[in-house]
């Protein structure tokens, strides 16, 4: 009598996460340095309840007007997603230049 296969489905890994926070809006209205928010990031993450010591666990990468976090355990967010897959975030800001022109009028 066989068993079957033992080793686990071609994918994600189990247990890791990886999401994108999409700064294009801020950057190219030039009001964001995407690298600046990178750095926080690496700064502000916290790995075992240390800020940034991201260790092999954790890598942030930043292409063009996009960050990708990339975790092997789950943590936790704060944020609402941008998709269905909760893997995409956007970022979103006010303009309070044109907000108060429409209320002068």
């Amino acid at each position: 009598m066989s068993r079957g296969s033992t080793t686990a489905p071609k994918g994600k890994k189990k247990g890791g996460v990886a999401f994108t926070i999409d700064c294009s809006k801020p950057v190219d209205d030039k009001i964001m340095e995407i690298a600046l928010l990178e750095k926080f990031l690496q700064q502000r993450i916290k790995v075992g309840g240390k800020a940034g010591a991201l260790g092999d666990s954790v890598s942030i990468t930043r292409d063009k007007s996009k960050i990708t976090v990339t975790s092997d355990s789950q943590f936790s967010k704060r944020v609402i997603a941008a998709n269905k897959d909760r893997n995409l975030y956007g970022l979103r800001y006010f303009n309070i230049a044109e907000n108060e022109a429409e209320e002068e009028d």
